[in-house]
């Protein structure tokens, strides 16, 4: 078994979101991008999403991303609240696609069909080697995700089981594997001892 995907830090997100602004489909490519960081979604996820499980049935985006059973690993539908950059992104990719366009799968590829599971985690493979960042796979977004939720917690008063729910785990064993460790963080507890 190989190394766990690279948790990233905000710089690097940004670098990476930067890094779409010169592509093809920017828009799509910035919401890929944030489904995995700012929702922690996996690959089979962020490809089988579509309009109904982010818009109301006024077409407006909703507050919160319903990721149905059907795309979620081991049938782990959940709901996860919207992040503003996010719900952002959202609402220009939306703007962006043709209102006839009867497909409705968020993430697109260059026929305009939903792009499937293995195309989300070649291009995310394929950004992360343009850029340089060893280390990095289509999870990292959602190893960040699941380790930035966990370290916030003590800030809003939080469980890890609020973690484990965004992530769609059934174990809150698995959500504590993702959770990278912080050098300085344990330095800086072992001084309070």
């Amino acid at each position: 078994m190989g190394q766990p995907a690279k948790v990233l830090g905000s710089a690097d997100v940004r670098r990476l979101l930067s890094h779409t602004r010169y592509q093809r489909h920017p828009e799509r490519n910035r919401v890929m991008i944030l489904l995995s960081f700012k929702a922690g979604l996996r690959a089979c996820e962020i490809a089988g999403l579509k309009w109904s499980m982010v818009l109301r049935p006024d077409g407006r985006l909703a507050s919160s991303i319903q990721v149905s059973r059907d795309i979620a690993k081991n049938g782990s539908g959940r709901t996860i609240p919207l992040n503003p950059e996010l719900a952002k992104a959202l609402g220009h990719l939306l703007a962006a696609i043709k209102d006839d366009d009867e497909c409705d799968a968020i993430i697109r590829s260059e026929r305009g069909d939903n792009m499937t599971a293995s195309a989300v985690v070649n291009w995310f493979g394929r950004i992360y080697r343009e850029l340089g960042m060893d280390g990095c796979s289509s999870h990292s977004g959602r190893r960040t995700f699941i380790t930035r939720s966990a370290r916030l917690l003590p800030k809003i008063g939080g469980s890890l089981r609020d973690v484990q729910e965004l992530a769609g785990h059934r174990s809150l064993t698995t959500t504590e594997r993702y959770i990278q460790g912080d050098r300085d963080v344990q330095r800086k507890l072992l001084r309070l001892l």
